[in-house]
């Protein structure tokens, strides 16, 4: 059996669903006690380890591994404390317990550095990271960019960032399209309307569109918004839109060729096959993340 060099346990996502990837030194009664603790898990040949599925699976596998490896991992966090106690790591960010505790404003960058450290694992009662010292000379590595992209994220950082952003000649310009853009509305042109409830393609990405309201669109804000239009002779309504659901998106019929000049100087058009795909996966990713997002009931884990 194929394994690791280093015992290792990581959240996994992918098609399949939340997990925890493990590996740990060839043993054959340990594979059996392993198989015993997780009738679920199968073996994957590509990544040479174990999968495990669930939201609680690497908290669970690392759990069953500290148990199961005690005398290593004992040796292993050992070593960690002489080297953390010779060459600490000073920052507001770090507090030092049983593990080490990484606590700082939520940023991205952050969760991936840290998803990256092995045995490294979100504890969503006190809000903070933990990781045990026998991954500290990981975390040294590091823990610059863990650093910088926290002070990145403070609170004051991020409002003096706005504040700076509003005196921007663009600032206003970003804040007026973001506004046109929240009200979901779509120009198109009176003398060829696009279908009611079906999944068209436009210059805002795919769009279902919901009712036709007649009123004109304003000329000034056509101009501005959606330049596209500049080239349409005839008058332009509002059209309210909505977006497609990833369903809706793979039961859509793709068309053969890319749209027409014609057809883009209108603003809409049926989608092809390529332009169908993105919107799949983009779809299909939000879609996750809602799902994620309510089966964890509003949890503020930054893991997800």
């Amino acid at each position: 059996m194929a394994a690791r060099e280093h015992n290792d346990v990581e959240i996994l996502e992918d098609g399949e669903g939340p997990g925890a990837i493990v590996s740990f030194p060839f043993d054959a009664a340990a594979v059996e006690r392993f198989r015993d603790a997780f009738p679920r898990a199968r073996w994957n040949d590509d990544l040479a380890a174990w999968r495990i599925p669930g939201t609680t699976a690497m908290l669970r596998a690392a759990r069953w591994l500290d148990r199961e490896l005690p005398s290593a991992f004992s040796l292993a966090d050992q070593r960690g404390r002489d080297s953390f106690s010779f060459e600490p790591i000073v920052s507001p960010y770090l507090e030092v317990a049983d593990e080490l505790v990484v606590r700082t404003p939520y940023s991205r960058t952050v969760v991936e550095e840290l998803r990256a450290v092995p045995w490294a694992w979100w504890n969503g009662e006190d809000k903070a990271w933990h990781v045990p010292f026998r991954s500290i000379d990981e975390l040294r590595r590091r823990w610059p960019a863990i650093e910088a992209a926290a002070e990145y994220s403070e609170p004051e950082a991020r409002k003096q960032r706005r504040e700076a952003a509003k005196s921007a000649p663009e600032y206003e310009d970003a804040k007026a399209a973001m506004t046109e853009r929240r009200r979901r509305r779509y120009p198109v042109p009176a003398s060829e309307q696009p279908p009611l409830d079906r999944v068209l393609m436009s210059h805002e990405g795919p769009l279902v569109i919901l009712e036709v309201t007649g009123e004109v669109v304003p000329a000034e804000t056509a101009a501005r918004h959606y330049p596209w239009s500049s080239g349409q002779p005839d008058d332009l309504v509002w059209a309210l839109w909505r977006r497609p659901m990833h369903d809706e998106l793979v039961k859509t019929w793709p068309a053969r060729h890319p749209a027409a000049v014609s057809a883009l100087l209108r603003g809409w058009w049926q989608p092809t096959l390529e332009e169908l795909r993105i919107a799949r996966r983009a779809a299909r990713s939000l879609e996750r993340a809602r799902e994620t997002r309510h089966r964890r009931g509003g949890s503020d884990d930054p893991a997800g």
